[in-house]
């Protein structure tokens, strides 16, 4: 079937932007004449949309939320102009709810027989599960990224798909050629060290600003205790690299090194790791790394709001697909977590040295990651959104 029409993609963070990139490269594949325009990022315009508006800055450039909604508000004018006068035949909203349940409804308005697909389960399973109304009316397919989540979903009422993850997409393709994707001579590669942590702090500045103090105090005591410690940090961009370094009063401590963009080398370095909850958990899923997560939160934010928002348990993502393959959990999890460094201290303590909690988290990996086995998320997607589109 080929698509005569236009097809509208939506995305808000670096993140939305690689993944939308993937499947807007996989339609052009199949049909290089399709016109798919964009809200997005550099990605999605070297895959082949056209850009409307560039829209994954934000993290970097705006200063805080007031300034970001109101923002958003006049970006949605723009938006809904733009759509009084192009006809499009489907949106596909990548991740970030927030920001796409706007683009939605202007969708719904001017462009009602357009189908909407989403890219990404929003993820109502771990707050705000009364929101799946809102879902119901703003959808006509989701995408969804993790085994369990298609059922959770098909119960609620929404159509959904799993149609795998990028990340164990590329795990399994490395595997299968036989390639490992290392190069022995490489510096961090062979970097000396007993036992060699990886530090994984989060991409978003505020995510960084409130837990790098915490991991930094942790490895401090642990290195106190374990002197052939060795750490590397993985920003994601320079500017994270500028700020972690700044934390740390603009020198990294003894034994600590950071590099920037090259999370998956840092990974395949390290015995265990120290990552800030979200998707960089995942990608520690598909290296086999033993871990602890950590998110801290306000207490007063969690106790007034937090606490009634989030209901979900596990909240972790390696945790929730362990859960849903093998009924119980793979790692430590703090979140929330108020600071504190002793949890953290102890919750590493046991994956510190070989033995039975890094092989049980090891092992635990291995069978999640045999879940996705035979996924290829850009193909199963747009087959997906193909059959979607005839309906």
């Amino acid at each position: 079937m080929s698509i005569n029409g236009t097809i509208l993609f939506s995305a808000f963070e670096p993140s939305g932007d690689a993944l939308a990139s993937r499947l807007i490269t996989e339609l052009k594949r199949r049909q290089p004449d399709v016109r798919i325009m964009a809200l997005g990022g550099p990605r999605m315009k070297a895959a082949g949309a056209e850009l409307i508006e560039v829209t994954t800055e934000h993290a970097v450039m705006l200063a805080g939320a007031l300034k970001h909604a109101h923002e958003h508000h006049l970006r949605l004018k723009r938006v809904d102009a733009w759509l009084k006068a192009n006809k499009i035949d489907a949106l596909v909203p990548t991740d970030s709810p927030a920001a796409n349940w706007g683009i939605c409804r202007k969708v719904r308005k001017r462009c009602p027989n357009a189908k909407i697909v989403h890219l990404a389960a929003p993820q109502l399973w771990a707050w705000a599960p009364w929101r799946i109304r809102k879902l119901r009316k703003l959808t006509d397919h989701v995408l969804c990224l993790l085994p369990f989540e298609e059922k959770w979903f098909g119960d609620r009422g929404v159509d959904a798909t799993f149609v795998g993850h990028p990340l164990f997409e590329s795990e399994h393709a490395k595997v299968e050629r036989g390639v490992d994707g290392k190069n022995e001579d490489d510096a961090v590669l062979n970097l000396e060290g007993e036992p060699k942590v990886a530090l994984l702090p989060g991409s978003r500045p505020s995510e960084i600003t409130k837990n790098w103090p915490t991991m930094l105090a942790a490895y401090e005591a642990l290195k106190a205790k374990h002197p052939g410690m060795r750490a590397v940090v993985a920003a994601s961009d320079e500017l994270r690299q500028a700020a972690i370094v700044d934390l740390c009063g603009g020198k990294l401590p003894n034994g600590m090194t950071i590099e920037t963009s090259r999370a998956g080398l840092v990974l395949d370095w390290a015995d265990i790791g120290l990552i800030v909850s979200g998707t960089a958990t995942l990608q520690g899923v598909t290296h086999r790394l033993p871990m602890v997560s950590l998110y801290n939160v306000s207490k007063m934010g969690w106790n007034i709001l937090g606490r009634w928002l989030i209901r979900n348990r596990p909240l972790t993502l390696p945790n929730l697909l362990s859960q849903h393959v093998m009924g119980e959990n793979a790692t430590t999890e703090l979140i929330p977590h108020f600071g504190e460094v002793e949890p953290v201290v102890d919750a590493l303590e046991p994956l510190m040295t070989e033995g039975e909690a890094r092989n049980r988290q090891v092992k635990i990996f291995e069978t999640v990651c045999d879940r996705f086995v035979g996924r290829q998320f850009s193909v199963d997607a747009a087959d997906q959104f193909m059959k979607v589109m005839r309906r």
